[in-house]
């Protein structure tokens, strides 16, 4: 019985994306997205994992990559200042 009732719910919801597909052919197409929550024999699933200290892991990738980026422009900055190739200009600050 469950199985024909699926199967009617299935059939009957892909034609109602088809008709509406075909009526809203201008603006943008809605799909909806279901997770599995429960087995086929109806048992629910087990909780997704929780990763622990995901915070502090965040951290701990984000500065080191600000650290390295933020040496490496200042030694690319202090590169162009000794070879002259950009020099800042002090009298812009006639103000």
């Amino acid at each position: 019985m469950a199985a024909v009732v699926r199967k009617l719910l299935v059939s009957s919801t892909l034609g109602f994306q088809k008709t509406t597909s075909a009526l809203t052919k201008s603006g943008p197409t809605v799909r909806q997205v279901r997770h599995r929550v429960c087995y086929n024999s109806g048992a629910m699933l087990p909780e997704p994992e929780i990763s622990s200290f995901g915070f502090l892991r965040a951290l701990l990738t984000v500065l080191p990559g600000l650290y390295i980026g933020a040496t490496i422009s200042k030694e690319g900055a202090a590169f162009l200042e000794e070879n002259d190739i950009f020099v800042p200009d002090d009298d812009d600050d006639d103000g």
